[in-house]
């Protein structure tokens, strides 16, 4: 027997509201979220290499802090998964017999928390500890993926919400971690300034590796 969570009772009228506003609205207002709701994600990985890129420039600290971006985002991936896992809630089109922009998942394939929403959440606060002007246009960009999730008909509000509050939570523990401890950021450096890795942390010639060195917040 396949015991779910019926999460109707907590905000599915409002996801009917949203799922009834994307039937009635124009068909490349649709077309448009619905890509961005598929392929979006794609977006963060672009702005996690700009990030890196960027902070070769800058020092070696910089550059190991936005290549742990990327290593954070599958960590928050990983948290939410246990939590689809541990509350198995329906999809909203399955216990709300709609018809939705995306197609409607099978069973088993559980709601709560979204992973698109963790995934650019964590990524957008990740960011924000490699520049200030990457994380800013990260945040909109998740914000942007947690309505498209909706509206497309795949979530419950609720859904989506979580899923914010878990890859935020994550990201921000993870890199503030990360953060207190420059003393081991320099000796991996150090370490992998000696290897055919080199190139991760520095675009030229020798490497900053100064235990200490902080990571600017912008650029």
């Amino acid at each position: 027997m396949n015991l779910a969570f019926d999460g109707a009772s907590i905000d599915g009228s409002a996801y009917t509201d949203v799922v009834d506003l994307a039937r009635r609205s124009p068909g490349w207002l649709d077309s448009a979220v619905s890509a961005w709701s598929t392929y979006g994600l794609g977006v963060f990985a672009v702005l996690m290499v700009i990030g890196w890129w960027q902070a070769r420039r800058v020092s070696s600290a910089a550059a190991l802090t936005a290549l742990a971006v990327p290593v954070v985002v599958v960590l928050a991936y990983a948290v939410n998964s246990v939590l689809k896992l541990m509350v198995r809630e329906d999809r909203p089109c399955q216990s709300l017999h709609v018809s939705t922009l995306e197609a409607c998942p099978a069973p088993g394939d559980w709601s709560f928390p979204s992973n698109h929403t963790a995934i650019a959440a964590a990524a957008a606060v990740a960011l924000l500890f490699v520049s200030r002007r990457l994380g800013a246009l990260g945040v909109v960009a998740a914000l942007a993926m947690a309505l498209s999730r909706v509206w497309v008909g795949a979530h419950y509000p609720h859904d989506v919400a979580v899923g914010v509050a878990v890859g935020s939570l994550v990201a921000l523990v993870a890199m503030t971690g990360l953060g207190r401890r420059p003393d081991g950021l320099g000796a991996l450096a150090r370490r992998i300034s000696t290897t055919r890795l080199r190139p991760l942390l520095s675009p030229s010639a020798p490497l900053d590796v100064r235990a200490a060195e902080r990571v600017p917040t912008d650029r």
